[in-house]
């Protein structure tokens, strides 16, 4: 495997993973082959994150009435095709925590083998201000805690 940007250690990267959502590849998310859209894992990762996210209680009702997060990048490795009916699990986890933003790292396996890697960042945001918020110290904790 080629060396990823992001991935210091790879095999105790791989690890560090728990939560993940199951997702089978619909026949929309495909090309006339059946290979799954190079925009498709990117959906995937939308699903897993929120689902994370709520699994941590990030994304509590009266936080998202008065703050919210924004995808600030998002990078994609593909490592192996998938196709229509292929069944997936897309893993999510906290990779660091900044004073306004945080990395998130996302592993998609297929059976046993990594089909995908991904990373991004989420800025948490004042939303009547337009503008960055500072993560409370609650907050990233449960970042951290994974």
């Amino acid at each position: 495997m080629s060396r990823i940007s992001y991935i210091e250690n790879f095999s105790a990267w791989e690890k560090e993973f728990s939560f993940y959502v199951p997702i089978s590849i619909r026949f929309s998310e495909t090309d006339m082959y059946g290979h799954v859209n190079n925009i498709s894992p990117f959906i995937y990762f939308e699903e897993a994150r929120i689902a994370y996210l709520n699994s941590i209680g990030f994304l509590s009702k009266d936080m998202r009435q008065k703050d919210g997060i924004v995808v600030a990048d998002l990078q994609c490795n593909y490592l192996k095709e998938l196709y229509f009916g292929d069944i997936i699990r897309v893993y999510v986890k906290t990779a660091s925590v900044g004073t306004t933003s945080f990395d998130i790292h996302y592993k998609v396996m297929k059976e046993d083998e990594i089909v995908l890697t991904a990373r991004g960042r989420l800025v948490y945001m004042d939303t009547e201000k337009k503008a960055p918020k500072k993560l409370s110290a609650e907050l990233k904790e449960k970042l951290m805690d994974r």
